[in-house]
């Protein structure tokens, strides 16, 4: 049976196919991922931790001065209760959060399995069923296993950031966002952090811990020559993805 001449139109596109699959893989490769998503994942919209600020308010006009009410009391002056003092309560009052972070987790386990057993039959010395040797007729086993697992982690975050209240909640309660940046000679350094505060937690030095923020997310990253150095590459990267061990 005669074989068949291969299509030389067929090979071409196949060529083609192969070619352009290879050309987008190379460019995936070369594509440097962000640090905050995968290899080829999206990336991950930036969390908002900029102070809020309130719109200036505006100077009287000189021809139209406020009217003088003869009180003491001026409620456009501002206004504090008694009991509350000058904290933060309303909307872009600025307060210190102080972070205390520090904890600790640790795991181990250890299993142990060992047995053994085994028999041997006496054959007879003479006769027809003298077959093989006493030595043959012996059998025994043994089976042990040991396992052992440990596993730790800890981390401890000490420091100040002052941070704005974004929004109030009728229950006495306030989300309250920040961050400091510190610039460097090589890099920047950013403490970000965000959270929910009760108003009964605020002292009257205008802090809180940082063990009484609800919901809080912090942050403590960089960029610039040091935090280029200590991350990845792509290559590295992609073999790892690749990589199927």
């Amino acid at each position: 049976m005669a074989s068949r001449a291969p299509n030389p139109f067929a090979a071409h596109w196949i060529e083609l196919a192969l070619g352009a699959a290879t050309a987008a893989l190379v460019a995936a490769a070369f594509v440097p991922a962000p640090a905050e998503a995968g290899l080829f994942g999206k990336k991950k919209p930036a969390e908002d931790f900029t102070a809020v600020r309130l719109a200036p308010v505006a100077a009287p006009p000189l021809a139209a001065p406020a009217p003088a009410s003869g009180a003491i009391f001026q409620a456009a002056d501002g206004y504090a209760a008694l009991h509350e003092g000058w904290r933060a309560r309303r909307v872009g009052d600025p307060l210190t959060i102080v972070l205390v972070e520090r904890t600790a987790a640790s795991k181990s386990s250890t299993s142990k399995l060992d047995s053994g057993g085994g028999f041997g039959i006496t054959p007879p010395t003479t006769g027809a069923l003298n077959l093989f040797n006493r030595s043959d007729a012996s059998i025994s086993g043994d089976r042990n296993f040991n396992g052992v697992g440990t596993a730790g982690q800890a981390n401890s975050l000490s420091g100040e950031v002052s941070v704005t209240v974004a929004q109030v909640f009728p229950n006495g309660t306030m989300l309250v966002q920040g961050q400091k940046r510190v610039t460097l000679n090589r890099g920047d350094e950013f403490v970000q952090i965000k959270g929910i505060v009760r108003t009964a937690d605020v002292d009257r030095d205008n802090r809180v811990l940082s063990t009484r923020v609800a919901d809080a997310q912090i942050a403590y990253t960089g960029k610039g020559d040091v935090a280029r150095a200590g991350r990845q590459g792509w290559l590295s990267r992609f073999f790892q993805v690749v990589s199927p061990f």
